[in-house]
């Protein structure tokens, strides 16, 4: 009973503050934050860049909370298949995840933008006129003539970033799950398989809940480096942060205001998003 207590009293005992237990990282960027906001309050240039670049927040934010989510799908199933026993369906994954990560992403970006999205385009007029053809009336017709007149500027740059970013992080994710998943011990399965489950009732009650608790570090991880890769789309003109950050520096000629404001914005949504990730994993930590 006593050294239950005497545990107790070294668990709960406090730590001594010292200079070298301070996290001086954390403090140092908070100076150079606090910086960067006085200039914007108190320097018009600073603050007109502030206002300019805001728009590219909104855009950046919304190409990364609308590609991870599918880029997390693709992974998904893209690491199932790369368990999968089936040898077509495992060497189909295989080569769009080595594939894919051996190309460069801003190169990945352009072969999607401006060569795989004009020729989904150009199949779908092919199946619009020959369903024309073949359904001269009624609502079939109506649709297949939509299809045939469909044209590649209804696709919008910052549309096909979003697929693009997509395709290339869902080759990331896709190694992660498959990661996530082979860490959980066999017994687990031959556990529920034992239990009547099959392979997908097991794989969804009893294996991902185990997998995603271990795979959520680098989940968030990929959160955050897609954030910044983002700033790729500035290939495609797509009015994001990086690309509003070259417009205001080309119209302005003010380098150091451009990029300081654009490095502070940058850094404020990634260092949210950490500090939102570790929350996360604080919180599967003690549901475990």
């Amino acid at each position: 009973m006593q050294a239950v207590q005497s545990q107790k009293q070294v668990q709960y005992q406090p730590r001594n503050l010292t200079l070298s237990s301070l996290p001086w990282w954390a403090i140092i960027l908070f100076i150079l934050g606090l910086i960067i906001v006085y200039f914007i309050f108190t320097d018009k240039n600073y603050s007109e860049t502030f206002q300019y670049l805001l728009a590219g927040v909104a855009t950046t934010l919304r190409i990364t909370l609308l590609a991870f989510p599918i880029a997390t799908v693709i992974g998904l199933f893209v690491g199932l298949a790369r368990l999968s026993k089936n040898v077509i369906i495992n060497t189909l994954a295989t080569i769009y995840v080595e594939v894919v990560r051996g190309i460069p992403l801003v190169v990945l970006i352009l072969i999607i933008a401006f060569g795989l999205v004009p020729i989904i385009i150009d199949l779908t007029n092919k199946v619009g006129q020959w369903g024309s053809t073949v359904f001269q009336s009624g609502g079939l017709s109506e649709f297949f003539n939509g299809l045939a007149t469909y044209s590649i500027r209804n696709i919008s740059m910052e549309l096909r970033a979003i697929v693009a970013l997509a395709i290339g992080y869902g080759a990331f994710e896709a190694e992660v799950f498959r990661a996530g998943i082979q860490s959980i011990g066999k017994g687990q399965m031959e556990a529920a398989r034992s239990l009547g489950m099959n392979y997908f009732l097991a794989m969804r009650l009893i294996i991902l809940p185990q997998a995603i608790r271990r795979i959520l570090p680098p989940l968030g991880n990929d959160f955050i480096a897609l954030l910044k890769d983002s700033s790729l789309a500035t290939v495609l003109a797509v009015n994001e942060l990086t690309q509003l950050t070259r417009l205001r520096r080309s119209s302005t000629f003010r380098v150091m205001e451009a990029f300081n404001v654009a490095a502070f914005l940058y850094l404020s949504m990634t260092l949210l998003l950490s500090g939102f990730v570790r929350f996360l994993e604080r919180k599967m930590h003690i549901s475990e």
